[in-house]
């Protein structure tokens, strides 16, 4: 059973088939490295799954499936650092599985960032033991995780044999239909003793080379001793316990962990026993992460009562947890399913999408640095454009360590059981993303520095390479983009056809439009220097920017049926018998495992997995929309959009967590009426786990900050762009209240709040200028130290 409070998210009572979603659900991190919240006396089994992910720590490696061979980068599984488990002398290990339990509650302490377990075993003859665990991961120092072991007997005294571990001996076992590839990613495990009470462990990547070291220090508080011996790669520390009735002892394990990674160091096991010998104890170390947690929940609160705020926090705990002011110092992307477990294999996709909009309000350090992630694998993106035979940056579907495309070639259907081409490589949208994101930053935060160097530099490149992928139809008198795979990905090749790629889709030729449209725009705004550098650096003819112009302006909308199509051919292609197959199977989210399954395939049918052309409404305003429509020759009025959500949300499955986000946000204007549903289901996605299993392989990062978006500009319209916030509320009956605080080009603390139809702008005093803010009907000036209140239209 689930109970949630304002600041709690609590488990109470065991259920293995649960374990997996609540050690996802549980996970804690601080921006470098995140463990999950497995229980710490199981090992890894068909159960539990106990993972520690550093950000940005890959290895390679070959494995043969369906008589192929394949490469895989992952996010590597580091050594277990949970290890505590307890006995009595001689009999077994305590855990959930085995021992009969008598109470078990795992209870997650959003606002101070802790883990606390209690749960109560039967040890036999009248006694029990109750265990009591305070978890952290520290937000503070960035490189240290600590475990507090409270133990009581009932029922008179009991003797306890305790071990505590750091295990070497752990591979990427977390995903099923990963198995049959390798996932021994580690080697040259070496333990050792550093001091009493304090061991070590090192190890490598197989391929990537990259060193770890972890040291951990065990503190049994009283007289005990703590005994120490080295086996199976683990490093084991034993303690054994006279424990009296009702008297509490407590065990403390801190734990650091370095890599070669880091900066400032000349070896990770150097620096991870350094860390750990000058440690503060518990209590301190708890000091100093909730006052890092306090400073953290004060830049990006966001307040909304009920149960909707409830899961907004926790989605906001989660994102702070994988994206946080630590992140900022890494070289590192926006994983899809967070530093939570090894779905996707931690790839960077084009989820910073919905990420960075929260966070360029919020913390823009964190933005920037993961902007330039993406900056540093241009040459890269540059040299795969070359590859394709085109100019420019094309950046790849998924992304990991170096820059190289890491979309698998073979995929699994866990119905089937086959293993399948997987041709998602061709989603180039995702070079729109990356410059939607730079734009969006930029406006944000007001920070000409970055645009005018890096941005630009990548703006240029992904231009380039639209411009040079746009081939000319005299028939139609257009720009065409082809061989192309758009958001939706159950199409990845019209039916019958010999190769994978469809044309013209949409979503791709739009954005690509807006991309071409904003490059000319930031090259216009250059400083007469920087741009004559900029040309000259990155050697562009005198007439590429006029191609631009015209591509931008000339790139073929494809229509049918009264709606705009989703590709060219969409139109053409089969009606699905929608409620046949509910019928037959229920839940039809993964509508393509299904049809695959049937030996078909959803390229025959108008069918979508999530948002594709719609996605262009999430994007843009009504008004830039509209705009962008009519630069292209295509005139959208607001009766044709309707027309075109109508038409494809009955054509869509919802098979990714982010279809509800989307279509929820698009409904609040085109269709209120059914807006909330859609809120509802983004809202609910992980913690309903309602991709089936999916989430206790991982959050879905994108749908979770996508719903903190959803308020913070969704709800409100809210726009940066030429200055100035833009504001248009629009009404949603089920979240009529909510109120945030932003960060916007200097200004520190923004107060919005939303509350009976009265809008309340609140600038923090400062020696800035005043803010500008642009509604519907007219422009108000707030000044700093003012506030502003503006009653809005029923």
């Amino acid at each position: 059973m689930t109970s949630i409070t304002a600041g709690t998210w609590e488990y109470d009572g065991y259920d293995p088939a649960q374990e997996r979603l609540r050690e996802a659900l549980c996970t804690l991190g601080n921006g470098r490295f995140a463990t999950r919240g497995a229980l710490p006396e199981c090992a890894a089994d068909d159960v539990h799954y106990p993972g520690t992910y550093v950000a940005g720590c890959y290895n390679r490696l070959v494995s043969r499936v369906a008589d192929r061979q394949v490469e895989n980068e992952d996010l590597v599984n580091l050594p277990n650092w949970l290890p505590v488990r307890f006995r009595r002398p001689g009999g077994s290990w305590l855990t959930p599985d085995t021992s009969t339990v008598l109470g078990h509650r795992q209870t997650l302490h959003l606002e101070a960032g802790v883990l606390e377990r209690r749960t109560g075993y039967d040890l036999g003859d009248g006694h029990t033991l109750m265990v009591r665990q305070l978890r952290i991961v520290h937000m503070a120092d960035p490189y240290l995780a600590a475990l507090r072991t409270e133990l009581t007997v009932r029922g008179g005294p009991v003797d306890l044999e305790v071990e505590a571990a750091i295990d070497g001996g752990v591979t990427n076992a977390g995903v099923p239909r990963y198995r049959d590839l390798d996932g021994r990613h580690l080697t040259d495990v070496d333990t050792g003793t550093l001091a009493p009470g304090t061991v070590w462990l090192h190890c490598r990547t197989r391929t990537s080379e990259i060193g770890i070291g972890v040291a951990s220090r065990l503190t049994a508080h009283g007289d005990a001793l703590v005994h120490t011996r080295h086996e199976q790669q683990q490093a084991i520390q034993t303690v054994h316990l006279r424990l009296l009735a009702d008297r509490p002892v407590t065990l403390d394990k801190i734990v650091a962990l370095h890599t070669s990674h880091d900066p400032a160091i000349s070896d990770p096991l150097r620096a991870a026993t350094d860390r750990v010998l000058v440690a503060p104890h518990f209590d301190d170390l708890l000091t100093a992460h909730r006052a890092a947690w306090d400073g953290l929940w004060r830049r990006a609160r966001i307040d909304v009562p009920g149960e909707p705020g409830r899961i907004l926090h926790l989605h906001l705990f989660h994102v702070l947890q994988t994206l946080s002011p630590n992140t900022a110092d890494l070289d590192v992307g926006v994983p899809a399913r967070g530093l939570h477990g090894e779905a996707y294999r931690g790839h960077v996709f084009w989820d910073e999408l919905f990420v960075l909009p929260y966070l360029n309000l919020h913390l823009p350090e964190v933005s920037r640095a993961l902007l330039q992630y993406r900056h540093r694998r241009l040459g890269a993106a540059c040299a795969a454009a070359r590859a394709l035979g085109r100019r420019g940056a094309m950046y790849p579907w998924q992304s990991g360590s170096d820059g190289r495309e890491e979309t698998q070639r073979l995929h699994l259907n866990p119905r089937s059981g086959r293993w399948l081409p997987d041709h998602t490589h061709l989603q180039r949208h995702v070079g729109s993303a990356i410059a939607y994101n730079i734009w969006q930053y930029c406006e944000a935060s007001g920070d000409t520095e970055f645009l005018q160097t890096q941005g630009a530099e990548m703006l240029v490149q992904i231009a380039r390479f639209w411009a040079d992928s746009a081939t000319w139809d005299p028939h139609l008198g257009r720009y065409r983009i082809r061989g192309v795979v758009g958001p939706d990905e159950y199409h990845d090749a019209y039916p019958g056809a010999e190769r994978p790629g469809l044309d013209d889709n949409t979503y791709t030729n739009v954005t690509a439009a807006w991309v071409l449209a904003r490059t000319l725009d930031t090259l216009r705004a250059l400083p007469e220097p920087r741009r004559s550098e900029l040309v000259e650096r990155l050697e562009m003819d005198d007439d590429e920017p006029l191609r631009w112009e015209e591509v931008s302006r000339t790139l073929y909308v494809p229509t049918h049926d009264g709606v705009i199509s989703q590709f060219d051919g969409y139109g053409e292609l089969e009606e699905l018998d929608w409620a046949g197959y509910r019928t037959r199977y229920g839940d039809i989210r993964r509508l393509d495992r299904i049809l695959e399954a049937e030996g078909d395939t959803p390229n025959r049918y108008k069918a979508s997995k999530q948002a594709d052309l719609l996605m262009l409404g999430y994007l843009f305003s009504p008004a830039e929309l509209q705009a962008l429509f009519r630069r292209l020759g295509r005139p959208v009025d607001e009766e044709l959009w309707q027309r075109c959500v109508d038409y494809y949300l009955a054509r869509t499955s919802h098979g990714s967590t982010l279809s509800g986000l989307v279509h929820g946000w698009i409904l609040t204007r085109a269709r209120r009426a059914e807006a909330w549903s859609f809120v509802q289901e983004a809202l609910r996605g992980d913690i309903a786990d309602l991709q089936g299993g999916t989430t206790g392989e991982g959050i879905h990062l994108g749908a979770m900050a996508g719903t903190l978006d959803l308020v913070q500009r969704g709800l409100t319209g809210l726009e940066t762009r030429d200055g100035a916030i833009w504001l248009d509320p629009v009404p949603l009956p089920e979240l009529s209240f909510y109120g945030f605080r932003l960060r916007y080009r200097g200004h520190w603390g923004v107060g919005l709040r939303l509350e009976h139809g009265r809008l309340e702008i609140a600038v923090p005093p400062s020696g800035r200028a005043p803010i500008e803010v642009r509604l519907p009907d007219g422009t108000v000036h707030v000044q700093p130290g003012e506030k502003c209140s503006l009653v809005l239209p029923d």
